[in-house]
């Protein structure tokens, strides 16, 4: 299985450029629960948890990823 990049666009991983494996047909999943899109605090239970959606390829084989909302702690797990 392959990576591509994605930009998280909105919420609170606006602008962060990440690799996520790849779909067989090149594309990024198309929903991704990001938590702690900074690398701050444990990476454990304790923070809630950001739904994104994949939009579209924005060139150069990147992605974006558009914020939906935020999962309460726990809700996700």
């Amino acid at each position: 299985m392959g990576e591509v990049t994605v930009r998280f666009v909105g919420g609170p991983a606006h602008d962060l450029v990440r690799a996520l494996p790849a779909e067989p047909d090149g594309a990024p999943p198309a929903r991704w629960v990001l938590r702690h899109p900074d690398g701050a605090g444990a990476a454990g239970p304790g923070g809630p948890d950001h739904l994104y959606e994949r939009e579209h390829p924005v060139g150069g084989g990147t992605w974006t990823m558009r914020f939906v909302h935020t999962y309460p702690v726990g809700m996700t797990e």
